[in-house]
């Protein structure tokens, strides 16, 4: 739990990836569910904010990742579904707007997108902490694409309104 608000259970808030032919999850959508599901489990968050709109393939990210959340034994009283966002600043904006103020937050993204993620939390207002998916079974090609993009990305979002 944040050091800042001891007693208050946070809510996860997990960032969309692409959704692929068929509405099948993407790994990088996988694994980022699953981590989810393991911080609800484990009683590090108490509700889940899944976020992200239709990409290329639908039906829409979240709707995705609260399926698999619901597989993965999260009750549906406890996953919130945002899915209108488009890119990260949405996904946490738009996340937030479900949220009472104050919530505290831990954001579900791979690593390489955690500063991003947070940069984008700060300026919204909010404190944030992240936690990331194991890359067990991540394609190395995919995620130094992923560290590549994310460079110019976190400078672009370090001075955006």
């Amino acid at each position: 739990m944040p050091a800042d608000l001891p007693g208050v259970t946070p809510t996860a808030i997990v960032l969309g990836a692409a959704v692929w032919p068929g509405g099948v999850p993407s790994p990088t959508l996988s694994r980022r569910t699953a981590a989810a599901a393991k911080a609800f489990h484990a009683g590090r968050v108490g509700q889940i904010v899944v976020s992200g709109a239709v990409g290329q393939h639908p039906p829409s990210e979240a709707r995705v990742m609260a399926d698999e959340l619901r597989r993965a034994g999260v009750p549906d009283d406890a996953i919130l579904e945002e899915d209108a966002a488009r890119n990260t600043w949405d996904n946490i904006a738009k996340s937030l707007d479900l949220l009472p103020d104050d919530t505290p937050i831990v954001i579900v993204t791979d690593f390489y997108h955690q500063p991003r993620a947070r940069v984008t939390a700060r300026r919204l207002g909010q404190k944030a902490q992240s936690i990331s998916p194991p890359l067990a079974g991540a394609n190395l090609r995919t995620q130094l694409w992923g560290i590549l993009r994310e460079i110019p990305a976190f400078i672009v979002y370090c001075f955006r309104r």
